[in-house]
């Protein structure tokens, strides 16, 4: 992966430059401390993998990155204040180290600003970014209010779940890689296969985090195993259960998410049930489906063929975290 990290050394430089302390302090401050607590930065990566896969040059999908990038950090900020959570990548959330009015107004900035960072483009191609752009804004949005809708309903099908972890995760990641496809003036084919490809590895990547939520080692994962459990959360693997099991295990599940008490004996009690009904195989095999569906993507790319396998690489060391 040491292309990876290159392009993700590149935009944190060119990150970096950007994000500078303004008045008023308090509107700003927060918004600097966010983009430098640290991530992946998967997302802005893509844009610049994606704008050099069809020929462009890296440093023109910068300002697109930045945009995705600052999109994403302004979800995280309003996410935090909707769980309640206290801690963002080992350190305080916006609204617990400032207050939540500062974690809301910082957060509103953030997400101008993301739209600021595109238009430094072409008045033709800042058009064609800003469309995406606030398609996928909105569909983000769709999605978080779908997981809020899902924790107070008893009816929501495994069709409504992969609709809402679409939105919510996959269609940034998918917009991403067609951003910089933009930028580099790809065919219709390439923008709309590599969108595809986008979509369907946020997908696998989202189903493999239910997984391992419930079926990972918490060291490699990085968080506590069974954390979906407690928080009642219908995830894939619980939703699954409900359309495979008995009656009698289906009644269990749905008591054990009734539980008021969060203990180790309720993520036992869970995980059982779930392995009795073959959940961890079925999971795989879908996550499996859609890993697959995102490299047939590739296959119809009118790039090299190294450059196919650069993407499917990625993709595989994205699914390594590990089943």
């Amino acid at each position: 992966m040491d292309v990876i990290d290159a392009y993700k050394k590149e935009f944190i430089s060119y990150l970096n430059s950007k994000v500078k302390n303004r008045e008023p302090k308090n509107l700003y401050e927060p918004i600097s401390y966010i983009l430098k607590l640290g991530g992946k930065r998967l997302r802005p990566v893509l844009t610049l993998m994606s704008c050099e896969l069809f020929g462009g040059k890296s440093s023109e999908a910068y300002d697109a990155a930045l945009a995705i990038e600052m999109f994403h950090n302004f979800t995280l900020i309003h996410d935090d204040i909707m769980d309640n959570a206290s801690l963002r990548r080992g350190n305080s959330t916006v609204h617990t180290k400032w207050d939540l009015n500062t974690g809301i107004l910082s957060g509103d900035a953030l997400m101008i600003m993301a739209y600021q960072s595109c238009e430094n483009y072409p008045p033709h191609l800042f058009k064609k970014l800003l469309l995406l752009f606030s398609k996928t804004a909105l569909e983000v949005c769709e999605g978080q209010q779908l997981d809020i809708d899902f924790e107070d309903r008893e009816d929501v099908s495994l069709d409504e779940y992969l609709k809402m972890i679409t939105y919510k995760t996959s269609v940034l990641v998918a917009a991403a890689l067609q951003m910089g496809a933009l930028i580099a003036n790809a065919s219709e084919n390439d923008i709309s296969c590599i969108y595809d490809f986008g979509l369907n590895i946020g997908i696998a990547f989202q189903l493999q985090d239910d997984y391992l939520d419930t079926f990972g080692n918490a060291e490699t994962f990085g968080k506590k195993i069974g954390g979906d459990i407690l928080e009642n959360k219908k995830t894939f693997l619980y939703l699954k259960t409900l359309e495979v099991a008995n009656a009698n295990d289906k009644n269990e599940l749905i008591s054990l998410y009734h539980l008021k008490d969060l203990n180790e004996q309720k993520i036992e009690a869970v995980t059982k049930l779930f392995t009795k009904n073959n959940i961890p195989a079925i999971t795989k095999n879908e996550i499996a489906h859609y890993t697959e569906k995102a490299f047939d993507s590739l296959k119809k790319l009118s790039v090299s063929k190294e450059k196919k396998e650069l993407l499917k690489t990625f993709g595989l060391d994205l699914m390594k975290r590990t089943i």
